[in-house]
């Protein structure tokens, strides 16, 4: 197991600065973004996509430091309401599995989309309340005419071009949770659509990461994020998760992204370490740094120091059964 970044925090860096980076910090892999969500500050998809002496140049400077690409991440709505942003998002992700194809990295991690009122209206409409009729007709409309047909296509794709597409969990999406990630698994086939398991996620919808890895199991766990939550459990208490206060304020809301180890402590990611490797993944562990209170190198520094001791020892634990 490798622990690896998603060099989108290195953005204030060049594209050769952020490798050296990751280098001289001791990271073994990168993570790199194309678009949408991404603000890609060390991609050009659309010269890679043209240019096979761009991408050639790109693989290269990676190689040659000794790092491994572990994904493109092209996460966005590809399923938006709004034509123009869909569109957008839609090419971003079908130009990324081109470039996955192309320079041979198998992994595109991105998001499910979400789709609208299918009645009209530009503005997603994420169901997450079936107590009225009307939710629960629009949520099945959204899977039957907007998700599976994308989805089914999408997986295609991405079998046609040798790459696989790993789901990140994310509210706000269709697939959030292990249900819905499952679902959207059969649809676009198995061998072509996984998780990018990213536990932040699961701590503020009170999901248990461990129990999660077992319910995937091996076949279904494709990518791996290192993000920490922090919950604030008096806020939790009289408020609860759906917080929709800006993520800008640290300190007022239910919950906060952190670094690693400032929500929760080296037991819990021992034990995610070790569940990961029952599991029977062997990848990457890539930082992806949110933390409103730090900054990214500091974040990112403190992270690796944090999670790369715990890697070591349960290696050493399992290496002596």
């Amino acid at each position: 197991m490798r622990i690896g970044l998603f060099t989108d925090s290195l953005g204030d860096l060049s594209f050769e600065e952020a490798l050296d980076w990751a280098v001289e910090h001791g990271l073994e892999a990168v993570e790199i973004g194309t678009g949408n969500f991404s603000p890609a500050p060390h991609c050009d998809l659309e010269t890679l996509i043209s240019q096979s002496q761009a991408r050639k140049a790109f693989i290269l400077a990676i190689e040659s430091r000794g790092l491994i690409l572990s994904a493109l991440n092209c996460s966005g709505n590809v399923l938006d309401p709004d034509p123009s942003r869909r569109k957008a998002a839609q090419d971003v992700l079908s130009n990324t599995v081109l470039l996955a194809g192309e320079v041979g990295v198998s992994t595109v991690v991105t998001m499910s989309g979400c789709p609208g009122d299918l009645g009209g209206g530009t503005y997603p409409n994420w169901v997450t309340c079936t107590w009225q009729r009307e939710y629960v007709e629009l949520l099945e409309r959204q899977w039957e005419e907007v998700i599976s047909p994308f989805w089914r296509a999408s997986g295609e794709a991405a079998a046609k071009n040798g790459v696989r597409f790993a789901i990140e969990m994310h509210p706000g999406q269709v697939a959030y949770n292990t249900r819905s990630l499952l679902r959207l698994r059969e649809i676009a086939g198995p061998p072509n659509l996984g998780a990018n398991l990213d536990p932040s996620h699961f701590f503020f919808q009170n999901m248990d990461p461990l129990a999660v890895i077992g319910a995937l199991g091996p076949e279904a766990i494709f990518h791996v994020h290192a993000k920490d939550t922090r919950i604030y459990s008096q806020e939790m208490a009289i408020n609860g998760s759906l917080d929709t206060r800006p993520m800008d304020g640290s300190g007022v809301r239910s919950w906060e992204y952190v670094t690693l180890g400032y929500g929760h402590g080296a037991g819990f990611w021992r034990d995610f370490v070790r569940s990961l490797r029952l599991a029977g993944y062997d990848g990457v562990l890539s930082i992806e740094h949110e933390d409103q209170m730090m900054s990214a190198k500091e974040g990112i520094t403190k992270s690796l120091t944090f999670l790369a001791p715990l890697i070591l020892r349960t290696t050493a634990v399992e290496g002596s059964n």
